[in-house]
């Protein structure tokens, strides 16, 4: 990071002076960050607290018995944490010599124990396998979306077994964006054809909750689907992830109608009307010809869509759960992780980011395979 910053000033030296100066702070500040950090891991008398603290941010807070499970979803979120890092910065063999010697550093600082060592070495390398994937095959770079929505599906299946709740940080923030992006978009595409619909009943109701979902915070929402969910179904035994999951995805299927609805309008109505009169009824015509060219109009919107939805997740706190954010408030306000505000912040920062960075590639992939479709 600190040589592309370097080289980015080189490049921009004559003409740009905007870009010198950006270029600039940037340099400080990244030694900054990475000067605090060393400082953290060298000036820290047990470095099982660092190792501690980064779990609970990843995956929460789980029994010590089962180690292994922890262990095991962390290997799958560091490789995913590293084909983020694949989208944004080609792997070079440097940047695996560095990662090599955090093994070594750990083992340093433990004065020559290994069991830390050895799970750090286990971390560095489910990330460079992550990362070397998606910067050299192809394949992983066109199938990350898909092999990062698995990993954390793997996650929860390892982590989160029949009667285990404790799971959350990271991994929860992104399973509860995956889950409210995914059901959130057939019923947002049914509010929006509702909405246009010739029976003024359907589409009165599906106006009014549109209007409804688009007028109320979001975090009132989730609370209310909280306290009503065991009155409505108590046959069911929600868990508290689930009914945040169906507050989210309540609240922002209004929205994602609105975006499909856009969309909608925006074919041309000559294309529809040809198709009755071809005697096509309305069902394949809105399936075959008006939803495909309405998806396509609307791929950023409903990206922009799922990083909200990402952004939103710490309001999972008000029915108690612990999402990245709040794990991170957690570390900060436990004296037994010391006075870090700094480091932890910033990795909450630079995993924001790398999270946000696999959703935009995701979205960049989508909408130039939806152009090409479409020639």
């Amino acid at each position: 990071m600190i040589a592309t910053s370097i080289k980015w000033t080189r490049h921009n030296l004559f003409g740009k002076p905007f870009d010198v100066a950006l270029s600039l702070l940037v340099i400080p500040g990244v030694l900054w960050i990475a000067c605090s950090i060393l400082d953290w891991a060298l000036t820290t008398a047990r470095w099982d607290i660092i190792v501690q603290s980064l779990r609970v941010l990843m995956i929460g807070v789980f029994p010590a018995d089962q180690a292994w499970r922890a262990w095991t979803a962390s290997a799958i979120m560091a490789a995913t944490l590293g084909a983020g890092l694949g989208c944004v910065f080609s792997f070079k063999p440097h940047h695996g010599l560095v990662l090599a010697l955090v093994p070594l550093l750990i083992l340093i600082v433990d004065h020559g124990d290994p069991q830390n060592a050895l799970s750090a070495a286990g971390i560095v390398a489910a990330t460079s396998l992550g990362w070397v994937l998606t910067s050299y095959v192809p394949l992983s770079r066109k199938a990350m979306p898909a092999a990062a929505f698995t990993g954390f599906i793997v996650v929860v299946a390892v982590m989160a077994p029949p009667g285990v709740e404790l799971w959350g940080g990271l991994l929860l923030s992104v399973l509860l964006t995956l889950v409210t992006s995914v059901l959130s978009l057939p019923i947002g595409i049914l509010l929006a054809f509702g909405r246009q619909s010739r029976h003024s009943s359907l589409r009165i109701i599906c106006t009014w909750y549109i209007e409804v979902m688009r007028s109320v915070p979001l975090i009132l929402v989730v609370y209310w689907i909280w306290i009503l969910m065991p009155v409505l179904a108590p046959q069911l035994g929600l868990a508290d992830v689930a009914r945040g999951m169906i507050g989210f995805t309540i609240f922002y299927s209004a929205y994602v109608a609105e975006y499909v609805r856009s969309g909608l309008q925006a074919v041309p109505r000559a294309q529809t009307e040809a198709a009755r009169s071809l005697g096509i009824s309305e069902f394949d015509i809105n399936r075959s010809i008006v939803l495909p060219q309405a998806l396509r109009v609307v791929v950023a919107p409903l990206v922009g869509n799922v990083l909200d939805i990402f952004n939103s997740a710490p309001l999972v706190f008000i029915i108690g759960l612990t999402d990245f954010l709040r794990a991170g408030q957690m570390i900060l306000a436990n004296p037994q992780y010391g006075d870090r505000t700094f480091e932890v912040l910033s990795f909450l920062l630079v995993t924001y980011f790398l999270v946000g960075s696999m959703i935009t590639y995701a979205a960049r992939k989508l909408e130039d395979h939806m152009a090409t479709s479409a020639r």
